[in-house]
């Protein structure tokens, strides 16, 4: 299908605004009035330049106040209307958006609406130009896109059709259903944009909250497939009002934008391949940056390495199911120096299809260096940069990572059994483009996104999972000094008691001290026993389980958690993140 994007969408100036949409894939774009008011060149000199990036105007947008208004005001109206489609024909855009009246001016008067917007387009017509009538969530009087179309048959004309939308419908909670009862040739124009749930003003929520189709909570799919149960052949177009976006790098959000679209319609086509969901983590690699603490921090907690590449300083230790290669390549602008998690093994039960699904949702995939006996493991960034390596570990139909460390020692049946989740700390203009990476690409489920607060600001966390696999996404918005830990990864334990006694007596030190309020308050609430007190251990519980956890002191950007799930609790302990980032700041100052 055709896709398009509103210039609104993405930030900079007119230019740069096609020339990112043009390079991320798109078809067309709606060119936003202010953005081409503002361009200093010429409407004939943006065609132009749309053209010889091979993007097409699909719509000119928007038409404000026009119909159902008294007759001086219409006269008015009409003189704009007739220098925008004077534009219009200079521009090379044959249909033009016109929102329904939102100004005092407005009459409740339909008949009236009609009327006028048939005018409208008769004139319009005379320019070779289409009017697509749209129903604002805050119209005046017309903010359902039912009662657009009932003004719509009643005008009557040929070049007046309805621009449907997904915001203005899904934020009203409007039934959807209704639009198969529009005939598809009447749909003019269909634009997209999800939101997260929020109660607010929906001018507001509008505004400053749209995201990309998947990045929020509306069932922007169900929605197109009542559009397209009525023969509607135009295009798939993005119209998302986001103060992130606006501030984001052009390129990257329309990249992200291509991939909300193109994951959107394998949903909508019989054929769409679905994703491959990972079943667990292969290993984590973190970077030593040429300090002792990874190794030590590991050793302790009961790893032992098994092993050493044979090309590469990396090391591979191990503990029960877990697996963490630790790497000593000199560091780089990216790894700053400081330890920190750099990578992550993904277990697939097709790498292939991981990595060719990757590449068609646009992910960037990684150059590797690899000698002639080194496993071919091929290698995606993830949006925070961390490579995501797609493997098959310990099965004859495909290479074997683990065969490029020759073992040195036997693996330790200790307290840790695996890789429970990783937790990645995101830039804060990419966390929604996080979330549709790692739902698109790798086929997790999102959960709601919350908020903890942070003591010098909020930490705002969304959790994905499926197939074994678990992965935390989260953003901290403090700076500075105050700036949290980037990065975590969590190990499950059998017996999270029994590992915590011996931590704190033969390593004291290691863990995470937590205050005597939390356990205070923590026995008043559940009624715990004593020994969760004494053992410096978290707590929760939800109606399917209970949750222990603790978290060692922090090296470079990263930090362990020992995470031990009873019955069937499926969180994360987020009830006692604010105690771990106060606790965490503390021990950094």
């Amino acid at each position: 299908m055709r896709k398009s994007i509103a210039t609104v969408s993405v930030s900079g100036t007119l230019p740069e605004k096609l020339e990112a949409v043009a390079a991320a894939g798109f078809d067309g774009v709606e060119v936003f009035e202010n953005d081409l008011i503002a361009c200093p060149l010429r409407p004939e000199e943006i065609r132009r330049r749309a053209a010889d990036l091979g993007l097409g105007i699909d719509l000119y947008q928007p038409l404000r106040d026009f119909e159902a208004v008294p007759g001086d005001v219409l006269r008015g109206n009409l003189r704009r209307a007739e220098h925008t489609l004077e534009l219009m024909t200079r521009l090379g855009a044959d249909t033009l958006l016109v929102c329904s009246n939102v100004s005092p001016d407005a009459l409740p008067d339909d008949a009236l609406a009609a009327e006028q917007l048939h005018l409208l387009a008769e004139r319009a017509a005379g320019h070779g130009i289409r009017i697509a009538y749209e129903a604002l969530a805050w119209g005046r009087h017309v903010s359902e896109y039912l009662h657009a179309w009932r003004i719509v048959r009643m005008a009557g004309h040929p070049g007046l059709g309805v621009c449907l939308d997904s915001f203005h419908i899904l934020s009203r909670g409007s039934d959807p259903i209704g639009i198969e009862a529009i005939p598809g040739e009447k749909i003019f124009f269909l634009q997209l944009a999800d939101a997260p749930r929020l109660a607010m003003d929906v001018l507001q929520w509008s505004r400053h909250y749209r995201c990309f189709p998947g990045q929020g909570g509306f069932d922007v799919t169900g929605l197109v497939r009542h559009v397209l149960a009525t023969g509607y052949a135009g295009p798939l177009s993005l119209e998302v009002f986001n103060d992130v976006f606006r501030q984001s790098d052009a390129r990257r959000t329309a990249l992200d934008a291509m991939r909300s679209l193109i994951a959107l319609e394998e949903t909508l086509l019989p054929s769409g391949a679905p994703p491959v969901v990972p079943s667990g983590f292969a290993f984590a690699e973190l970077a030593t940056g040429g300090s002792a603490e990874l190794p030590a921090l590991l050793s302790a907690l009961g790893f032992a390495r098994t092993g050493t590449h044979r090309t590469k300083p990396v090391d591979l230790w191990e503990q029960g199911g877990a697996r963490v290669l630790l790497n000593a390549t000199p560091a780089t602008e990216e790894t700053s120096g400081e330890p920190g998690l750099v990578a992550i093994g993904l277990e697939t039960p097709d790498p292939a299809a991981s990595v060719k699904r990757a590449e068609t949702l646009l992910a960037p995939v990684l150059p590797r260096r690899r000698a002639p006996r080194d496993a071919p493991l091929d290698a995606i960034a993830a949006p925070d940069g961390t490579a995501l390596f797609f493997c098959r570990t310990g099965h004859a139909d495909h290479p074997d990572w683990t065969a490029d460390f020759p073992r040195e020692s036997p693996v330790p049946d200790g307290d840790v059994t695996g890789i429970d989740h990783v937790a990645l700390t995101q830039p804060w203009q990419h966390f929604d483009e996080a979330s549709l990476f790692y739902r698109s690409v790798l086929g997790l489920r999102p959960q709601e996104s919350m908020e903890v607060a942070d003591p010098y600001g909020l930490l705002r966390s969304r959790a994905l999972a499926g197939g074994g696999t678990r992965l935390v996404v989260n953003i901290a918005r403090v700076v500075g000094a105050h700036q949290a830990p980037r990065q975590h990864v969590a190990f499950a334990v059998r017996d999270l008691r029994a590992l915590a006694r011996r931590l704190r007596a033969e390593h004291p030190g290691l863990l995470l001290p937590i205050p005597a309020n939390y356990h205070d308050h923590l026995e008043a609430r559940y009624a715990t026993d004593p020994e969760i007190r004494e053992l410096g251990l978290l707590y929760d519980r939800d109606e399917r389980g209970e949750f222990l956890h603790l978290y060692t002191v922090t090296a470079g950007r990263v930090f362990f958690e020992l995470v031990q799930r009873i019955g069937g609790y499926d969180g994360y302990g987020a009830a006692n993140a604010a105690v771990r980032l106060a606790v965490q700041h503390a021990e950094r100052s």
